[in-house]
């Protein structure tokens, strides 16, 4: 809130208007004129305590304070409340509170100015004796309460605005005192601290803060030394465990580099043997084409030894026929040979007949003669035609016999190439088979490649990242150094020791 606010707000609240400013000039003569007075009574009171004497060196320093006061006190009468007379109060406040005027000794010392400023008042507006038994002269009784309450009021409006302002100043004080004090206790443990963190930068752990430092900042020296502790005890298990890391990391750098050459030759290997399986997949390939034609001739060569054995048993049905008609023609051969015998007799008969009739019978002796000769050839050829067909039949039979047995010989051959066809075909589903299982192992092989491939390039990075690992490590070995420490660590070896094992027999049970 600005000034002029505030003292706007402290004359209403108060009502110290225009009215009560007017009562106050009205009185001003009277309040000038007994003010010296009642001032040089209240400095008497001040001289007669040690508590308020203490605050002035001398009587020229309480006669400079009473001049001022004077002045003031001018204004204060004449109902001129401003700015300026903000900035006196202000002056006045704040000359308590560094001379240190308590408010009691200030309320006090008001306490008596009022009496003889008011005690002024009364006796200059009571009524003045007169002739006979009248008063006159006097101010009215609601005149004097007015002036009487307006001079109140300016007096606690002047008492509110010093005792605030020394309230405000020995509240300034008391803070810039505090803050002195603080900033003296934080120098202590600013000091301390950067002391501390000096050590700690130059990597000295063993750096205690032991200065003696205000309650306030005695949880932050204990962290501080607790940190310090823990700090200390860590870098010292650190450094303790960096040489068994170093260790370690030469171990799996090693067993990483190991490990790489073996996947690569495991690598190489897996990729001739995929190379290998594919050349022996295109051979059973080619095998299992080769015996799937060879099923196919031979199932035709079935077909043609079938389709023979009917040719055959076609064959025997007809010479079965040609024995059989054989067999009618040597019938039909026994009847032309008995009617050329019974020719040949009836011609005999004719020409003996013949004979008996002499001359008359020489013609029909000569037709018989001819007959006869003709019958005997009848009988000759027929003779002839029968041996002919009995060989005849002799040969059909025998090539009845020849071509039934071609017809046995082809049934077995047919059974045979059956049994051979059977063979071939189960050849030629094993060889599928076998082509098959050899693609699907030859993808296997493939797969194998391809995640061995990976494997390598992934143990690969692994070695990279070891050996970046390896100079990490000799880097934070090296950085750990910069530090000191109360104690180390006796077992390093064996700490090294025990990740070298573990690593040699990882490497061990690699091989």
């Amino acid at each position: 809130m600005s000034i002029d606010n505030a003292l706007e707000e402290r004359l209403s609240f108060m009502q110290l208007g225009a009215q009560a400013q007017a009562r106050l000039r009205s009185i001003q003569s009277i309040v000038m004129r007994e003010l010296p007075a009642a001032l040089d009574a209240f400095y008497e009171r001040i001289e007669a305590f040690p508590q308020t004497r203490a605050m002035f060196s001398g009587r020229s320093q309480m006669s400079g304070a009473k001049t001022r006061q004077v002045a003031h006190w001018r204004i204060i009468s004449s109902g001129g409340f401003d700015r300026t007379y903000v900035e006196a109060v202000t002056a006045v406040g704040e000359t308590h509170a560094r001379i240190g005027l308590e408010p009691r000794w200030y309320i006090g010392g008001y306490a008596l100015l009022m009496e003889s400023l008011i005690t002024a008042v009364v006796e200059a507006r009571w009524p003045k004796p007169g002739f006979g038994l009248g008063r006159s002269g006097g101010a009215s009784a609601a005149q004097v309460a007015g002036e009487l309450s307006a001079l109140a009021k300016a007096t606690l409006l002047d008492m509110d605005y010093a005792i605030s302002v020394y309230l405000e100043a020995a509240e300034r004080a008391r803070l810039a005192a505090e803050a002195e004090v603080l900033a003296r206790e934080r120098g202590v443990v600013v000091a301390s601290v950067g002391e501390g963190m000096a050590s700690l930068a130059a990597g000295d752990l063993t750096y205690r803060m032991s200065a003696a430092v205000p309650a306030e900042y005695a949880q932050l020296q204990s962290n501080f030394n607790a940190a310090m502790e823990t700090l200390q005890q860590t870098m010292t298990v650190v450094s303790a465990n960096t040489h068994g890391i170093s260790s370690g990391s030469d171990e799996i750098a090693h067993a990483s580099d190991d490990l790489s050459r073996r996947t690569e030759q495991q690598a190489a290997s897996l990729e001739e043997t995929a190379a290998a399986l594919d050349e022996i997949t295109a051979t059973v390939r080619k095998t299992a084409a080769g015996a799937r034609q060879a099923s196919d001739v031979v199932a035709q060569a079935k077909d043609e030894a079938e389709r023979s054995g009917a040719v055959v048993s076609q064959a025997v049905e007809a010479m079965a026929q040609i024995e059989s008609s054989s067999q009618q023609i040597s019938q039909i051969i026994g009847v032309i040979d008995e009617i050329a015998f019974q020719t040949n007799l009836l011609a005999l008969n004719a020409g003996v007949e013949a004979a008996r009739a002499g001359d008359a019978g020489r013609g029909f002796a000569v037709v018989a003669s001819e007959v006869r000769a003709l019958a005997q050839r009848s009988a000759d050829a027929a003779k002839q035609i029968k041996a002919l067909i009995s060989a005849s039949s002799q040969q059909v039979g025998q090539g009845v016999s020849l071509v039934g047995r071609t017809g046995e010989a082809l049934a077995s051959i047919v059974g045979k190439v059956g049994e051979i066809d059977a063979l071939v075909s189960g050849i030629a589903a094993s060889a599928q088979e076998q082509a098959t299982g050899l693609n699907q192992v030859n993808v296997a092989v493939n797969q194998m490649d391809q995640v061995v491939q990976q494997n390598a390039a992934m143990v690969e990075e692994s070695t990279a990242a070891t050996h970046a690992l390896k100079g990490e490590t000799e880097e934070l070995a090296r950085l750990i150094t910069r530090f000191k420490v109360a104690q180390q660590v006796a077992a390093r070896p064996a700490l090294a020791t025990g990740g070298g094992s573990g690593i040699s027999g990882s490497r061990a049970l690699a091989r």
